[in-house]
């Protein structure tokens, strides 16, 4: 009766872990009850003000109302919450707030929501967009369409509670027929999560 007792925990224990990504490490934490006689180093509280600051020199070029002029989108597809550097007809940087309740997340997935990789892309191509739209030869609102990506590379997962921090810089632009390439690359925390090549 225990050797099969243990079986059985030894079975559980194993599937729970049979769905989880190979690349990515499952994290087991344990509570500390008491604190050991050897404290570890503890990092100071900073504080929400302090948190906060962190952001301060940040500066928004277009707020949400601003890119509602320039793209056609809305929500729930509207992916680009602001801009906080823009170098006209060049380049832009642009952030994605990434919350639980984006409608995605119902289906994608229940038990371990991630923002989808197209939509990342997806994203990118609109902060493109307000680069593009603003150019001599566009039109500020109108409809543009997505005609291919190449050379698209996922890092890591995003995941509700990101901030989707985005980079793209126009390499090409045809002001007669409104054709643009770009490339793009998106960080969260400082780490790469998605690259664009074209």
């Amino acid at each position: 009766m225990v050797k099969l007792s243990l079986l059985i925990a030894a079975s559980v224990c194993a599937a729970s872990t049979a769905f989880t990504v190979p690349s990515t490490p499952v994290v087991r934490s344990t509570t500390r009850l008491f604190e050991s006689e050897e404290a570890e180093d503890v990092a100071e509280y900073v504080g929400a003000a302090g948190i906060s600051g962190l952001t301060s020199e940040v500066k928004t070029v277009f707020s949400s109302e601003d890119i509602a002029k320039i793209l056609p989108h809305r929500y729930p597809f509207l992916l680009v919450d602001k801009v906080v550097e823009y170098e006209a007809g060049k380049r832009a940087v642009g952030i994605k707030s990434v919350t639980l309740n984006e409608p995605h997340f119902t289906g994608h997935f229940p038990d371990r929501p991630i923002m989808p990789g197209v939509l990342q892309v997806e994203a990118l191509a609109q902060l493109a967009g307000i680069v593009c739209l603003q150019m001599e030869g566009a039109e500020p609102g109108a409809v543009f369409f997505f005609a291919g990506a190449d050379g698209v590379k996922w890092k890591k997962p995003v995941i509700p509670g990101d901030t989707l921090v985005m980079e793209v810089e126009i390499n090409k632009w045809n002001k007669k027929f409104g054709i643009a390439k770009a490339t793009g690359r998106a960080y969260v925390d400082g780490q790469m999560a998605v690259e664009l090549k074209e």
